[in-house]
Order: C-alpha cells, then sequence, then structure tokens
C-alpha cells in the first residue's frame, strides 16, 4: 500500500506560518526553518507579555498615585490605606487617570481621606 502523504494540510500549515512571519527580517520571513522558529519564538514572547503588561501598568498606575499623593502631603502606602479605612473604592487605574489628567478631583479625595 502507497505511503499517505497529506501534502494539501501540510502546506497549509506551512502558509500560515508563513503569513505569520510577514514583515521579518533577511531570511525570517521566506525560509520555512528559520520562519518556524521565529514565529515559535514570537508566539513565547507575545503569551509572555500579554501577562507582563498588566504588571507594568499596575506599576506604572502606583507611580502615578504616588506623585499625586506627595503633592499633598500623603505616601502612597498611607493614601491607600486611607482610601480602604473610609470604604472608598476606586481602583489603580481610575486613581492615577485622576492624579495624572483631573488634579483637582485627586485633591479632593486625598482631602477627603485625611
Amino acid at each position: 500500500m502507497p505511503r499517505s502523504v497529506n501534502s494539501v494540510a501540510s502546506r497549509a500549515r506551512r502558509k500560515k506560518v508563513m503569513k505569520q512571519a510577514k514583515g521579518y527580517f533577511g531570511r525570517r520571513k521566506n525560509v520555512w526553518t528559520i520562519a518556524k522558529n521565529a514565529v515559535d519564538k514570537a508566539m513565547q514572547y507575545s503569551y509572555r507579555d500579554r501577562r507582563a503588561k498588566k504588571r507594568n501598568f499596575r506599576s506604572l498606575w502606583i507611580t502615578r498615585i504616588n506623585a499625586g499623593a506627595r503633592q499633598h502631603g500623603m505616601s502612597y502606602s498611607k493614601f491607600m490605606g486611607q482610601l480602604k479605612a473610609n470604604d472608598i473604592e476606586l481602583n489603580r487605574k481610575v486613581l492615577a487617570d485622576l492624579a495624572m489628567n483631573h488634579p483637582d478631583a485627586f485633591k479632593a479625595i486625598v482631602e477627603k481621606v485625611k
């Protein structure tokens, strides 16, 4: 019995990877083995960095809240502790936005928790 090779599926698989490698530099875009490795590594990076992005944004928000709170004579930890004690349920993303773009509103929050 002859060997059965599903060349249609194989070709489709390769085509999918080559399409993902579009825009890469040099042989990474048009040589199958190199493109496959490059796409695999890119997928690993994108998976990892979708999680890292959340950590990066949280640290950015904390930095902005800290800067805003210190302008009004409070540290970040004291400010967040007072927020929890006064049952003000604003998340860090909103607080950071207020500190950056609406300083009057942020000042009002700081005065309320003092």
